[in-house]
C-alpha cells in the first residue's frame, strides 16, 4: 500500500447516469456473488448507469439484455468510470489486472474472508450503487511492483504485482539456497522455503504469514521478507521505495518459482536472477469510508481491543 494519493469523488457533480459505464467483475463460482452481481445490475441500470461485464461470466449471470459483454482482455475496463469488483481477496486481485491496464478505480465488494482491498461487504450492496450513483467515493493510488527475472544476463521473463512477488522453492522435501540484494550490494545468503517482496499493500498478504511487519498505507516503501529462512540474520527489511531488491536463486541448489500475488508464476533455473523494483503504473482504488487504516486492521483480524480507554482529553 504505498502511494496513498487520494482524490475526491465528485459526488458535486450531477448524478446523472447518461453516458455512464461500470465495469462489473465477479465470482461467479460463488452463488453469493452472483445474487449480489443481479442486485448490484438492477441498481445502476435504474439509475440510467450502463453495465460492462466479461463474455465468459455472463453465461453464468442473470443479466438483463442492456448489459454490454466483452472478450475477457486487459483492456476490457477502458472507458469504464469505475470497476466494481464481488469476490474474495483472489477476485480482487483479479480485478486489479484490468484496473491496473486501464487506469479505471477498483471498489471492492468482498465476499470472502479477510479482503484487505475490499471497501465494503454485502450487506452494503445498496449503499454501494448508490455511491457509484452519486459519485460520493474517493480515489486513491496504490504503489505496485514492476519484476524482471534474469538469466545468464538477459531478461527472460517480466511481470507486475500489486501485493507481492515471492520467490519460493518448487520441491517440498528440499530448501532453496538464494542470495538476497538491495540497491546492488548482497545482504544475506541463506537456504530456507524463499523470499516475499512486497507492497505496504501487501503487508497484510502473504508477507504477513510470513512474519513481515504490517506497514500503513500512507508508508512509502517496499518490503523483503524471508521464509522460514535457516540462518542467523534473515529478518525482514522495510527499504526506501526507491531501492531495488533482488534474490539470485544459486547455481547449485534446485530451481524455484516465482509467484506474482499468487496468480502467475514461472519456473526459476539455478542462477536465475529476480529483480523487484516500484512499478511504474499503479492501481487505483475507490474508497467509500473514511476509517482509518488502524480501525480497518482491528476489524480485518478481530485484534482483542477490549479495555482501551484512549488518550485523556
Amino acid at each position: 500500500m504505498t502511494t496513498t494519493h487520494a482524490v475526491e469523488g465528485s459526488a458535486a457533480h450531477e448524478n446523472t447516469g447518461a453516458g455512464r459505464t461500470v465495469f462489473l467483475l465477479a465470482h461467479t463460482g460463488r452463488p453469493a456473488a452472483i445474487r449480489s452481481a443481479e442486485l448490484v445490475v438492477q441498481g445502476l441500470l435504474r439509475s440510467g448507469i450502463g453495465v460492462r461485464v466479461l463474455a465468459e461470466e455472463a453465461a453464468d449471470l442473470p443479466l438483463p439484455s442492456p448489459v454490454q459483454r466483452v472478450d475477457s482482455e486487459q483492456c476490457a475496463a477502458e472507458g469504464c468510470e469505475l470497476l466494481v469488483v464481488l469476490g474474495g481477496d483472489g477476485t480482487l486481485l483479479r480485478g486489479a489486472d484490468f484496473a491496473r491496464t486501464s487506469g479505471v478505480p477498483m471498489l471492492g465488494v468482498n465476499l470472502g474472508r479477510v479482503g484487505f482491498l475490499a471497501e465494503a461487504e454485502r450487506d452494503d450492496l445498496d449503499k454501494v450503487v448508490d455511491r457509484v450513483v452519486t459519485r460520493a467515493y474517493e480515489v486513491e493510488e496504490r504503489m505496485t511492483l514492476d519484476v524482471l527475472v534474469r538469466n545468464n544476463g538477459n531478461v527472460v521473463h517480466t511481470d507486475w504485482a500489486l501485493n507481492e512477488a515471492s520467490v519460493e522453492k518448487a520441491a517440498r522435501e528440499r530448501m532453496l539456497e538464494v542470495v538476497t540484494e538491495v540497491d546492488g550490494r548482497p545482504v544475506s545468503r541463506f537456504g530456507g522455503d524463499g523470499v516475499v517482496c512486497a507492497t505496504p499493500t501487501g503487508s497484510t498478504a502473504y508477507a504477513f504469514s510470513a512474519g513481515g511487519p504490517v506497514v500503513w498505507p500512507e508508508v512509502e516503501a517496499l518490503l523483503m521478507v524471508p521464509i522460514s529462512a535457516h540462518a542467523l540474520f534473515a529478518k525482514p527489511l522495510v527499504t526506501s521505495p526507491r531501492s531495488v531488491l533482488a534474490v539470485e536463486v544459486q547455481p547449485k541448489t534446485p530451481h524455484g518459482i516465482l509467484w506474482c500475488d499468487g496468480r502467475r508464476s514461472v519456473e526459476l533455473p539455478a542462477g536465475a536472477r529476480v529483480e523487484v523494483r516500484r512499478g511504474a503504473v499503479p492501481v487505483r482504488l475507490a474508497r467509500l469510508h473514511h476509517a482509518s487504516f488502524t480501525d480497518r486492521l482491528v476489524a480485518k483480524f478481530a485484534l482483542p481491543v477490549a479495555g482501551w480507554r484512549g488518550a485523556p482529553h
